[in-house]
């Protein structure tokens, strides 16, 4: 029972996260956040721009940005998550590539240091071979496509 309502508070969190950090990352939310500011603005006159004018905006900035922290982190760990899962895929299923660089991520600031360097050195030797400024064609990209689809889809027309 207690896994039930950990899970349903879990999905509520979640959905409420996402719909926070859509809302306020639109124009009608700085909109409304820039009039709240100039609401204030204009009663400071009317409050004597006193000390307690001046904690409401206090306050209300540092508990908003308080909770935006967490909300933005949950979105942004999530994000992250998915797109560690998009590469792995990739990796994973590219011929060639090493599957070593899967969950990359997990391993720790010395060995990711260790890889960069590796892969420093791959750039170092292909600048000789190659323009880094040269894109790949439309064409080369078509090729591509069609070996591809005929490995995973038509393995007998091979």
């Amino acid at each position: 029972m207690a896994h039930k309502k950990t899970n349903r508070l879990s999905q509520f969190l979640e959905r409420f996260s996402r719909t926070a950090t859509e809302a306020t990352g639109t124009s009608s939310a700085f909109i409304l956040a820039l009039l709240v500011i100039i609401v204030w603005l204009v009663t400071g006159p009317f409050f004597k721009f006193s000390d307690t004018w001046q904690l409401v905006i206090n306050t209300g900035t540092t508990i908003v940005t308080f909770l935006m922290v967490f909300l933005i982190q949950r979105s942004q760990n999530k994000d992250a998550l998915a797109i560690h899962l998009k590469l792995n895929e990739i990796v994973a299923a590219l011929e060639g590539a090493s599957n070593r660089l899967i969950d990359v991520e997990d391993l720790t600031e010395d060995e990711i240091k260790t890889l960069h360097k590796y892969y420093q050195r791959l750039v170092t030797m292909a600048k000789k071979d190659i323009k880094l400024t040269q894109s790949h064609s439309v064409e080369e990209a078509d090729e591509r496509h069609q070996v591809k689809h005929r490995k995973h889809h038509h393995p007998a027309e091979s």
